[in-house]
C-alpha cells in the first residue's frame, strides 16, 4: 500500500517543477524539504534566464512547467540579450524579487490539493528487488510511493568556506543533508565532489551610483510566458548597474590568494568552468586589466545588492578590501560575505535519458545533484523527471526530447551520454542546431508534447493552432504576392523581384512594412520574419538533421552486454556497457566511440534481429 503516488525529495527549482508536474497530472505528491526556508530558494543570482538558459525557461513554460509563470509574477527588470546578433542566440533575462519568488511558490503549494509538504530529512530508501518503494526519514518515518525523485541540489554533505572558516551547512547557512549522500554511495552510486560559490551582498545605500554605469531593461514587451502574460512597463523596471575591477583590486586578491579556500587546498570539489570565482578569473586571465561587476537588486523588500561577477571564498577582511577598491563601491557596507560551497553529486551517466536510475527502478534524479549549475538547468530536469515518472505510472512512452527539439534535450543528452567533470552550464555552443532552438519558437517545437501529456490546457493549444494557421497563411500570401511593376513600393525598394517573401529576406525590410493589417500577434509576426530571413540557414540545419537521423533510428535496447561484440575495442565495450546507449545516435556521441565501432554495432544489430 502506497502513501503517495510520487515522492519528491527537495523543494528547490528542480523539486518544485517535478512536484507540480506530477500534481497537475492528478497524482498525490509528498514534497519533502529540509526546511521551509529552502523552498524556492534563490541563493545565488536574483535572475532567471540568460544565453541558452532563457530559452530553457521558455521551453519549460510550453511543456506546462512553473518557472516562467513565477518569473512573470516576480520580475523587477527584463531584457533581450544579444538582440544585435542573429536570432539563434537571442535570449531573455529577468531580474526577480527573490523574496516574492519564494512567497509565490509557497502560495502555489498551499493552494495545491495534491501536494503535501513535509519538513524532514531523507536518510535512505526503501528498496525491494531493485525497485525503490519509498524513503526513510530522520524522524524514523517510512513513506511509501510508486516513484521517488531526488532533487537534493547542493545540500548533500555540504560544506561552506570563507577563508579558513569551514561550516557544515547548506546554502545561506541552511541545514544540510547529512546521511543521504553516504547512503547512496553505499548502495553503489558513484558520487562526485563539486564546488560552486556566490558573491557578497552589499547595502544599496552605501553604493555611489553616480560613478557607475546604468543598466536598464528593454523597452519592448517581453515575457517568458506564452499564454496570458503580463508585461512590466519599462518605467516600473528597477535599474541594475555596471562597474569594473581594476589594477588595485587584482593586486589585493593576488596578495591574499593563499588565503582563498580555493587556493589553500582546503576545497577538494571541482568548480564551474564557465562561472569562475573572481580569484579564478584573475589567475586564469591575468592578462585582462579588469572584469565586469554587475550590481543587481535582490528584492523590493531588501536593501541588498548582488555583486554579479565577484564570487569568492576569500576571508571577510580581504573581501572588504577588494570590494572597496572598485569604482562606486569605495564605501560599500557588506551585509553578507561571499562563500564557496562544496557538495556531493552523482555521476549522471548512471541515469537513462528519462532521468531514471539505471540500477534502481522507480528512482529518478534531477537538478544540481546531477552535476549541473543554474536554476534553469535544474528546473527543466525536475520537469522532465516529473513528466517521465508520471508517464511511467501510466505505462506510457516516456518523453525524451531530441537535441534538435529543445535545449532541454541537449542538456539531458550531454549529462547521460558524456557525464561531467565540472558543474555543467548550458551554453548556446553546446547545441548543434541552435538556429532551430530559438527563443521565439519554443511553442512550435514543444507545445504538442505539453498538450498530449496533459499539462497544457486545451484552450491554450487551440489559440496556438489558430495563430499557427494564420502564420502559414501569411507566409503563403507573401510568397504569392508581387509588387506591381510601377508601384511606389517597388520604386521604394528598388527591387527587381516582385515577391514579398524574397523582399523580406533583405536585412533592411521589416514585415510591418509589407503587411498593413494583420490578425497576427507581434510574437507571430516576429516568427514569420525570422523564418523568412533565416530560411536558407534553417533549411541547411534541417538537412543536417535528416542526415544524422538514421543513427537515432537504430535502437540498441536489445544489446545487454557489448562484450559479445567481438571486434569492438575493450575501451569501447566498457564505455558502451556503462552508458547503455538507447540508440546508435547516442552511442555516436559517447567520447571515444569511433566510426568503426558504430559500423560494428550496426552490423551486429542487422544480423541479430
Amino acid at each position: 500500500m502506497f502513501d503517495f503516488d510520487i515522492i519528491v525529495v527537495g523543494a528547490g527549482h528542480a523539486g518544485l517543477e517535478a512536484a507540480f508536474a506530477c500534481s497537475h497530472k492528478g497524482y498525490k505528491v509528498a514534497l519533502i524539504t529540509l526546511s521551509k526556508e529552502s523552498i524556492a530558494l534563490v541563493p545565488c543570482s536574483p535572475s532567471i534566464g540568460g544565453p541558452a538558459k532563457g530559452i530553457v525557461t521558455r521551453e519549460i513554460d510550453v511543456l506546462g512547467g512553473m518557472q516562467a509563470k513565477a518569473t512573470n509574477a516576480c520580475q523587477l527588470q527584463i531584457k533581450l540579450l544579444n538582440g544585435s546578433k542573429g536570432a539563434g542566440v537571442w535570449a531573455l533575462r529577468a531580474q526577480i524579487d527573490k523574496l516574492k519568488y519564494q512567497e509565490w511558490f509557497n502560495s502555489e503549494i498551499k493552494k495545491d490539493k495534491n501536494i503535501t509538504l513535509i519538513v524532514d530529512e531523507v536518510e535512505s530508501l526503501i528498496i525491494n528487488n531493485n525497485r525503490v518503494l519509498g524513503i526513510r526519514t530522520q524522524t524514523n518515518k517510512n513513506i511509501k510511493a510508486r516513484k521517488t525523485i531526488i532533487t537534493s541540489g547542493t545540500y548533500l554533505n555540504a560544506i561552506t568556506h570563507i577563508g579558513n572558516q569551514v561550516k557544515k551547512e547548506g546554502p545561506q547557512s541552511l541545514k544540510r543533508s547529512e546521511k543521504l549522500s553516504s547512503y547512496l554511495n553505499s548502495i553503489g552510486f558513484e558520487l562526485i565532489r563539486l564546488k560552486t560559490g556566490t558573491p557578497p551582498r552589499i547595502d544599496s545605500t552605501s553604493v555611489n551610483f553616480k560613478k557607475i554605469k546604468i543598466e536598464t531593461g528593454s523597452k519592448q514587451k517581453l515575457n517568458f510566458v506564452h499564454f496570458n502574460p503580463s508585461y512590466l512597463p519599462f518605467c516600473k523596471q528597477v535599474l541594475c548597474h555596471l562597474t569594473y575591477t581594476n589594477k588595485k583590486t587584482h593586486q589585493i586578491i593576488n596578495k591574499n590568494i593563499h588565503l582563498s579556500a580555493m587556493y589553500s587546498g582546503q576545497i577538494k570539489g571541482i568548480g564551474p568552468r564557465y562561472c569562475p570565482s573572481i580569484e579564478d578569473k584573475i589567475i586564469r586571465f591575468n592578462d585582462k586589466p579588469r572584469h565586469q561587476v554587475f550590481i543587481e537588486p535582490e528584492s523590493l523588500k531588501l536593501n541588498t545588492m548582488y555583486l554579479q561577477g565577484l564570487s569568492t571564498s576569500l576571508p571577510e577582511n580581504v573581501q572588504e578590501k577588494f570590494i572597496r577598491s572598485i569604482k562606486g563601491l569605495e564605501k560599500a557596507k557588506i551585509i553578507k560575505y561571499g562563500y564557496a560551497i562544496e557538495y556531493d553529486a552523482i555521476n549522471p551517466i548512471q541515469l537513462w535519458p528519462t532521468l531514471e536510475s539505471k540500477s534502481l527502478h522507480n528512482l529518478y534524479f534531477a537538478g544540481q545533484v546531477n552535476g549541473t549549475s543554474g536554476y534553469e538547468e535544474a528546473a527543466c530536469q525536475g520537469l522532465m523527471a516529473g513528466i517521465n515518472a508520471a508517464l511511467s505510472i501510466e505505462r506510457k512512452t516516456p518523453l525524451i526530447l531530441k537535441r534538435n527539439e529543445a535545449y532541454i534535450g541537449v542538456l539531458i543528452d550531454d549529462l547521460v551520454t558524456k557525464g561531467i567533470t565540472d558543474p555543467y552550464r548550458l551554453l548556446t555552443s553546446r547545441a548543434e542546431y541552435r538556429l532551430l532552438l530559438r527563443n521565439d519558437n519554443a511553442d512550435d517545437r514543444l507545445i504538442k508534447y505539453g498538450y498530449d501529456i496533459g499539462l497544457i490546457k486545451k484552450e491554450y493549444y487551440r489559440k496556438y493552432l489558430q495563430q499557427h494557421k494564420l502564420i502559414n497563411r501569411t507566409i503563403q500570401y507573401l510568397k504569392n504576392t508581387t509588387l506591381k511593376t510601377q508601384s511606389k513600393s517597388r520604386m521604394k525598394y528598388d527591387s527587381s523581384t516582385h515577391n514579398l517573401y524574397d523582399l523580406l529576406k533583405r536585412p533592411n525590410v521589416k514585415i510591418q512594412q509589407l503587411l498593413k493589417t494583420s490578425k497576427l500577434t507581434n510574437e507571430s509576426l516576429n516568427k514569420i520574419e525570422i523564418l523568412i530571413k533565416f530560411d536558407g540557414y534553417i533549411k541547411h540545419q534541417q538537412k543536417s538533421i535528416e542526415r544524422f537521423q538514421k543513427y537515432d533510428d537504430v535502437c540498441l535496447k536489445k544489446i545487454n552486454d557489448y562484450h559479445q561484440l567481438k571486434n569492438l575495442s575493450l575501451e569501447a565495450k566498457d564505455k558502451l556497457n556503462k552508458i547503455k546507449p538507447l540508440t546508435l545516435g547516442q552511442a555516436k556521441r559517447i567520447s571515444g566511440i569511433n566510426l568503426t565501432d558504430l559500423m560494428i554495432i550496426k552490423y551486429y544489430i542487422d544480423n541479430h534481429e
